[in-house]
This record gives structure tokens, sequence and C-alpha cells, in this order.
């Protein structure tokens, strides 16, 4: 996957730290500034494809990343069994 988004991520005007919190109330600041990023989506896939475990990626949490890989398997394996 290509990585020339990354030029025109909101996150590049914010500290990286913003990114890694260590709260919730700082998940919540960082994915205040995803929401208005033209490349969130972009960055939420990339860091599903690379299975990237800390910070907010695309204005979602590890949690949220978590569980958006999990209902994809779901749907995966759904639809291999169903044919």
């Amino acid at each position: 996957m290509s990585t020339e988004w990354m030029a025109d991520g909101k996150c590049r005007e914010v500290p990286p730290e913003t990114f890694f919190p260590s709260d919730g109330l700082g998940v919540i600041r960082a994915q205040r500034i995803c929401a208005t990023c033209e490349v969130a989506a972009e960055c939420l896939e990339y860091a599903l494809g690379n299975h990237i475990d800390h910070g907010v990626w695309g204005g979602k949490s590890e949690r949220e990343r978590r569980r958006i890989l999990r209902t994809r398997r779901r749907g995966s394996l759904t639809t291999l069994h169903s044919n």
C-alpha cells in the first residue's frame, strides 16, 4: 500500500504523542483531529492492513481497530462457508 497520503494527514500539524494517548480523553482529542482529516480512511486502512496495535489511526482507537478486524474476519468466514 502506498503511503503518499501521509503527507496530507492532519496529524502532521500536531505532536506525534497526541496520537498515542494514555487515557480516554487523549483518545477523544486525537479522534477529533482525525474527524477533520481528508485522509482518515486511508490512514485507517493502513493501520488495519499493517496490524498496527498502538495509537489512534484513522480516527479509531486500538480497541475499535481490533473490533473492525474481528468483524471483517467473521464476514470473510461467513462468505467462505456460504459458498
